[in-house]
C-alpha cells in the first residue's frame, strides 16, 4: 500500500490543490510542512489528527517542517471561527509557542520546527506592501471560505490580512527549505491556496507548490471532535490528566471508535478488520475502544502515564478505589461532584454538597433505600458522620449512589 492508498483508506483526504502531487508523494521525497498558531498554551485532541497525517507522511520517507505561528497567532486565524479572537500579547504568543512545541516533538521528534515569528517580526509594513500585498486581489480575497462566513458578523482587517501572512509562510518555507507541499484541515483551504499563488506570483508560473488537505473530524451530532461536556481534552497533562485522556478514548461509541481507529492509529486495514470482528463477539471488552487509549495515551504521554491511567481505570472497575495513592484517588475523581470540609460532617450534609441528593429529605430517602456508600462500604444510618480518621489517606471520604454516581469529600 502506498502512502496515497494509505491516506485514502483512512478517509485521510479531503482535496489536493493539484492532483499531480499524488505522484510526488508515491515516488519522491517531498518536503512538507503543517502549522499550527500559539493561541492557547496546549494543544487537544481535535488537532491530533493534523500532527498523525504528518507523522504517517514522514513514516513513507517524506520530511515535515512543523511550524508554529509565533506571528500569525498575535493575529488569528478566522477560519471556523465565528467570532473575533481575543488578541494575545507577544510574550503570551511566544510562551504558548513553546508549550505546543514540547508536544508535537513528542509526535514528531525528526521534524525541523520553525516559527513565523522569526522572519515576520522586522517586516516592514510599507515594503511588505509593496512586495506582498500587491500580489493578493481584493475580489479573490473576499471569495474565501473563511472570509466569506464571516462577512455577515464582521471580520476585522486584522483577521481578514491572515491568508497574507499564511501566505508568507508558504513562499519563506519554499525559497529556503524547499517546501512543496502544506498540509492542513478542510478548512484551511483559502489559506493554503493563497499561499500557491503568492508563490507563483512572486517567483514565477514554473514554481509548483501544492496542498493537501484532509477532512474535519467532528462527531456524529457535528460536535467538534475532542470536546467534552467539560471542555476540550487537551494534550497538557495539567489541563487533562492522562487517566482522563485515556477515559476520553475508552467512552467512545463503538462505529466511532472503529472510525479513529483508521485516522488515529497506524493499524493495517486487517488488524482493524479483526477489531472490527472482536467486537462483534465481545462488545463489552470494547476493543477498538481499548486500543485506542493505549496507543494514544502512550504516544502523547509516556508508558508511565499509561499505567498510572489503566491502573485507575481497573481500580474503578473492580471497586477496588482503596487500593489508589492519594495523588491517583484526586485524579481519579476528577470532574466529580466534591466538598471541603474542616472538620466531621454528617452523611446527609455530604450527599446535598455533593449534588448526590437535592434536599435532606431526598437524602433519607436514598439512605433508608440502602442506595448509599461510603468508601464501598453501604449505610443505611441516617446520624452516619464522615471524619478524617476513617478517610482514605485521612483525606478523601468517596461517596457513591447506586453503582455509577460518585461524590468525593476532601477533608483539609
Amino acid at each position: 500500500m502506498n502512502i496515497i492508498e494509505d491516506l485514502t483508506y483512512r478517509g485521510l483526504i479531503y482535496a489536493f490543490t493539484d492532483e499531480t502531487i499524488q505522484e510526488k508523494l508515491k515516488n519522491e521525497t517531498v518536503t512538507f510542512y503543517l502549522g499550527a498558531d500559539p493561541t492557547a498554551d496546549s494543544l487537544h485532541v481535535g488537532h491530533l489528527l493534523a500532527y498523525l497525517v504528518a507523522r504517517r507522511l514522514a513514516a513513507y520517507g517524506h520530511k515535515p517542517i512543523l511550524l508554529i505561528g509565533g506571528a500569525t497567532g498575535l493575529i488569528g486565524d478566522p477560519s471556523g471561527k465565528s467570532a473575533e479572537r481575543n488578541l494575545l500579547t507577544v510574550a503570551e504568543t511566544l510562551k504558548n509557542a513553546e508549550g505546543i512545541k514540547a508536544q508535537v516533538e513528542r509526535l514528531l521528534p525528526e521534524a525541523t520546527y520553525v516559527n513565523n515569528y522569526d522572519w515576520m517580526k522586522d517586516v516592514k509594513l510599507i515594503p511588505f506592501l509593496r512586495d506582498v500585498g500587491k500580489h493578493f486581489n481584493l475580489n479573490q480575497m473576499l471569495a474565501k471560505d473563511s472570509v466569506k462566513s464571516r462577512l455577515e458578523t464582521g471580520i476585522s482587517y486584522t483577521e481578514f490580512t491572515y491568508q497574507i501572512i499564511q501566505s508568507v509562510d508558504f513562499l519563506e518555507l519554499y525559497k529556503k527549505e524547499n517546501c512543496i507541499l502544506q498540509i492542513g484541515g478542510q478548512e484551511q483551504w483559502g489559506n493554503i491556496t493563497a499561499g500557491l499563488e503568492l508563490i507563483r506570483k512572486t517567483l514565477g508560473s514554473e514554481h509548483q507548490a501544492y496542498g493537501l488537505v484532509f477532512p474535519l473530524v467532528t462527531k456524529k451530532d457535528g460536535a467538534k471532535f475532542g470536546k467534552t461536556a467539560e471542555g476540550a481534552v487537551w494534550l497538557d497533562p495539567e489541563k487533562t490528566s492522562p487517566y482522563a485522556f485515556y477515559q476520553y478514548w475508552m467512552n467512545l461509541e463503538d462505529s466511532e471508535a472503529l472510525e479513529r481507529l483508521k485516522q488515529f492509529t497506524d493499524l493495517s486495514k486487517s488488524e482493524i478488520d479483526t477489531i472490527g470482528d472482536l467486537m462483534v463477539e465481545s462488545p463489552h471488552l470494547r476493543h477498538a475502544q481499548k486500543t485506542l487509549a493505549t496507543t494514544l495515551t502512550t504516544l502523547v504521554h509516556g508508558d508511565a502515564a499509561l499505567i498510572q491511567a489503566e491502573r485507575i481505570t481497573e481500580a474503578f472497575f473492580a471497586n477496588e478505589i482503596e487500593t489508589l495513592s492519594k495523588d491517583e484517588m484526586k485524579i481519579g475523581f476528577e470532574g466529580v461532584p466534591q466538598a471541603q470540609v474542616s472538620g466531621d460532617i454528617t452523611l446527609i450534609d455530604a450527599l446535598i454538597q455533593t449534588e448526590l441528593a437535592s434536599s435532606k429529605r431526598d437524602a433519607r430517602t436514598l439512605i433508608k433505600q440502602n442506595a448509599i456508600s461510603v468508601n464501598d462500604a453501604k449505610v443505611t444510618d441516617e446520624t452516619f458522620e464522615l471524619t478524617r480518621k476513617k478517610a482514605y489517606h485521612q483525606t478523601y471520604t468517596v461517596l457513591r449512589r447506586g453503582k455509577k454516581h460518585y461524590g468525593l469529600i476532601e477533608h483539609l
